[in-house]
């Protein structure tokens, strides 16, 4: 058999059919109050980038054992267990072992963020973040009307957000980030102080953000949720106040290059992109256009 197939193949009779290569993988990670396996709002994300990128492989981030485990994990649990629970399935995926591109909306972003920082393999090629809190937040002032865990959450963070209780099981405290005490913030943040390297420098964390091909950071310019929405992209409050707000290239974390985003923005790997709206309003013609095409779809 094995002669014949040679003599075959040396006649040009029998030819091996190329295999196509298949797109760079995408795993989303929702934001608060959603869940991955949502028809509506997830789902129509996962067939929008399907629909553009033929085979391509979606991960839709799902915390816990079913929809409603998914949802109180977005305001109920430890964020840096959730990251390690994602880590290890991204790692154990065989789809995604040769780098994947990722879009977080809302906290997600930030989660994803700690992602590429703490779990540099299989590479993260592309990270999208949509309307993320990168600095963290100080204030939750939009709750969806009868959403009675959001309200409770916001009045413990209103009263509590650095108790050891809170940073342990409250999402929403964990990127807290409260202006006027800078120091409190510092030592008592168990979250995004540490993605943002603001307690001590974690060279690794720095080195694997690096990593990234391109950071997009998506700001809504009405955007009511995030508090101050130049969070989104690394702006934030300057120190002892809660009025002027810097924006990132104007920032200690910036200027002291802890993340490595000064030398990123000078290697062209950092993109801001302003949409008209609040929180996540954005259509699917725009999410095609500036999100799909650009940075998801593999353009060779």
């Amino acid at each position: 058999m094995r002669s014949i197939l040679a003599t075959l193949l040396t006649l040009g009779i029998y030819q091996c059919s190329p295999v196509a290569n298949k797109p760079t993988p995408l795993v989303m990670w929702h934001g608060m109050g959603d869940y991955g396996t949502s028809y509506f709002s997830m789902g129509h994300i996962k067939r929008l980038v399907q629909r553009n990128v033929p085979d391509i492989y979606v991960k839709s981030v799902v915390v816990g054992a079913n929809f409603m485990e998914d949802i109180v994990h977005g305001f109920i649990g430890n964020v840096n267990n959730q990251v390690e629970q994602i880590c290890q399935e991204i790692a154990a995926d065989p789809e995604l072992q040769d780098g994947y591109h990722a879009v977080g909306f809302s906290q997600g972003a930030q989660f994803l963020r700690a992602v590429a920082e703490r779990c540099p393999t299989p590479s993260m090629k592309n990270l999208i973040s949509m309307g993320g809190q990168h600095q963290g937040v100080f204030g939750l002032p939009n709750c969806d009307p009868g959403n009675v865990i959001c309200e409770e959450i916001r009045r413990i963070l209103d009263l509590e957000a650095y108790a050891d209780w809170a940073q342990d099981e409250i999402v929403q405290a964990q990127y807290w980030h409260d202006p006027l005490h800078e120091d409190v913030h510092r030592n008592k943040s168990r979250f995004i102080a540490l993605i943002n390297n603001d307690q001590t420098l974690m060279e690794e964390q720095r080195e694997n953000l690096k990593k990234l091909e391109n950071f997009v950071m998506v700001k809504f310019l009405n955007d009511t949720m995030v508090v101050p929405n130049e969070s989104s992209w690394f702006g934030f409050y300057r120190p002892g106040q809660d009025v002027e707000v810097l924006p990132m290239r104007e920032t200690d974390l910036y200027m002291e290059d802890r993340l490595g985003l000064k030398e990123m923005d000078e290697a062209g790997k950092l993109v801001f992109l302003g949409v008209l709206g609040n929180h996540l309003a954005f259509s699917d013609d725009w999410f095609v256009q500036e999100i799909v095409e650009k940075y998801i779809k593999d353009n060779v």
